[in-house]
């Protein structure tokens, strides 16, 4: 049975030593948050994830989810208790406003906790996960009565919610959906069409279900600017309590390659009441919201794959016996080494280690950026937040799954043929991980809206922004002796990334396939010095914790050996990233369609 163990030491040295959360007390939720209190609050969100969430993992992707006769869908064994646990513990409002039955907290502690319910049950964490976000829209974009009709419920988890975008002639082209809504006459909508590809579409877990729709109404414009958005609920809501079934239907089941325990449907709307969310034909914009949290949370999710699986493959590694360490036998009184002693073993749980701390702080980082973004009273504060978030949010949902991904494969190699075996857990690792890279946005488009919106918008304001910061930490660090392994590869990796940038200035104006070729490298190029820069930003606090004679000795000293391997290691391959990208793209467009 796989193992896993929420890396909450490690969340806590990022909260208090390299992003001090007690820096943000004037922001309203986090004078609440004290590192004793954060600290409480992780732990025993860490002990539902590995105790609860994380035994049903396998035995849920082995058993998968049932849609029934009359296409109700039953969850695997367990699944429903585990999540009554999570709604009884307040998990699900443990960000959202008071006004609606929240807590309160900072967002940065849902994004912290949704990493460790994603590593411990992927499958199970998407349920609440979606809730969410569907929350966060109808807070942004819902009238008054909207909000209070379905959001308490939701925040207390007794209702869940979806968001219904996909149908089977088109996924990222919205422009193209023929889903219609037409008016009642009373204010509501006949909601018609189908839509595929909704996580969580139909489940057991809870009273009713409550569905985010894109649709287009009568004689709205074709394309994007004639689209709407809707909230649906499974059930009519009169009084707040569910009513008479409202016209959706789970069509089936999608046959997927992971994440077997979430119900992942066709939804049928068959003159389904629906409520409008926002203003007429402004459906992408309300959506978004919801979009933008799921692609963060996407990225958490790839982050989270990578440190599971490498979890698992540090256990077998230290107890697999194969071979004799290249120096001689290193346990002469066994009759093999464990792998843990070959340096291609080493190099391999390093690159995903090194990943996993730098992909966490990242994530920290940005979901303190979003809190200040949400809750700061100063007009610049917020703005520079908010330039952040636009700026990351491709970087963390794209090179994150991307490597996630990779790095799950990796973790399963260590386990050689027993890696390729169901009963190792390592194959789950890898299907699960695989969906993270194409929902909300496949990387692909996430590389193209960094390039093609990103970098430009605002004149450049938010890619200056963070040139300015790393450039301005690898000064104030110059002159330390203990830095200049992380302070050399960062500046050089940063000039890269200044070049690439500059690059593209002046190649893909005129030529925009260019900057279509070189899209994937740049954002890969973007997400090495991003995570350079957090392990210059660890490996400050690390130094400086030592210095100080506090914390683990121990811990410290093994974080600054994973960082100086990400710099010796992966920061090198922003050269061949920019290499790639200076290429232009003239010999990848001119093969013939037909010789492909």
């Amino acid at each position: 049975m796989p193992v896993y163990k929420a890396p909450v030491d490690d969340v806590m040295f990022l909260l208090n030593d390299v992003f001090p959360i007690e820096r943000h007390n004037n922001l309203p939720g986090f004078a609440d948050a004290s590192p004793e209190t954060v600290e409480a609050i992780l732990t025993e969100g860490a002990k539902l994830c590995e105790e609860v969430f994380a035994p049903l993992n396998l035995p849920g992707d082995q058993e998968g989810c049932v849609r029934n006769a009359d296409g109700s869908v039953t969850t695997p064994k367990g699944f429903k208790a585990a999540y009554d646990a999570y709604v009884a513990g307040g998990w699900m409002g443990l960000s959202m406003p008071e006004a609606f039955g929240g807590q309160g907290l900072p967002t940065t502690l849902n994004v912290i906790l949704q990493e460790f319910q994603s590593s411990a049950n992927l499958a199970l964490a998407m349920y609440a996960g979606l809730t969410q976000g569907a929350i966060a829209a109808l807070l942004q974009h819902g009238s008054e009565d909207v909000k209070q009709t379905y959001v308490p419920k939701m925040v207390a988890g007794t209702w869940t919610g979806t968001m219904n975008l996909t149908e089977s002639h088109c996924g990222t082209d919205l422009g193209l959906l023929k889903t219609k809504a037409v008016p009642n006459g009373d204010g509501s909508y006949a909601i018609s069409g189908t839509k595929i590809f909704i996580s969580s579409g139909e489940h057991d877990f809870a009273e009713n279900i409550i569905h985010l729709v894109l649709a287009r109404i009568e004689g709205a414009p074709q394309g994007t600017k004639g689209i709407s958005l809707f909230v649906v609920p499974k059930f009519s809501v009169s009084n707040g309590v569910p009513g008479e079934r409202n016209g959706v239907s789970c069509g089936s089941i999608e046959h997927k390659m992971g994440i077997h325990g979430n119900a992942t449907c066709v939804i049928n709307y068959d003159g389904a009441q629906g409520w409008l969310i926002g203003e007429e034909n402004r459906g992408l914009n309300a959506m978004f919201v919801m979009m933008n949290e799921a692609r963060l949370a996407v990225g958490v999710q790839g982050l989270a794959q990578s440190e599971v699986a490498y979890q698992n493959a540090v256990a077998y590694a230290k107890e697999r016996l194969q071979g004799r360490a290249l120096t001689g036998p290193a346990f002469p009184d066994k009759p093999a080494d464990p792998i843990i002693v070959h340096p291609d073993v080493r190099r391999t749980l390093l690159s995903i280690k090194a990943f996993n701390e730098a992909a966490r702080a990242l994530l920290v980082w940005t979901a303190l950026k979003s809190d200040v973004a949400h809750r700061s009273s100063d007009a610049a504060e917020r703005q520079a937040a908010e330039d952040h978030m636009g700026l990351m949010t491709p970087v963390a949902k794209g090179v994150l799954t991307d490597l996630g991904f990779d790095n799950a494969v990796k973790a399963q190699q260590m386990f050689g043929g027993h890696g390729y075996i169901e009963e190792s857990g390592m194959s789950q690792f890898v299907r699960d991980a695989r969906i993270a890279m194409i929902y909300e946005g496949a990387n692909g488009i996430q590389a193209m809206d960094l390039v093609g919106r990103k970098l430009g918008k605002d004149g450049g304001r938010a890619m200056m922004a963070f040139f300015n910061e790393v450039a301005a930490f690898c000064q104030q660090n110059a002159d330390d002796e203990g830095m200049i392994a992380f302070t050399a590869p960062l500046q050089k990796g940063l000039a890269d990334l200044q070049q690439a940038t500059m690059w593209f200035m002046q190649n893909a104006m005129a030529k925009p396939d260019n900057a279509g070729a070189g899209a994937t490298d740049y954002m890969h190029l973007f997400g090495l010095v991003a995570m350079g820069y957090m392990w210059g930003r660890m490996a400050r606090a690390a130094i400086d914790t030592k210095a100080r004679g506090e914390g683990d000795e121990a811990a410290m000293d093994a974080k600054l050996l994973t960082g100086r391997f990400y710099m010796e290691r992966l920061m090198p391959d922003t050269a061949s990233r920019l290499a790639c990208i200076t290429t232009g793209a003239d010999v990848t467009m001119a093969m013939p369609m037909e010789a492909f």
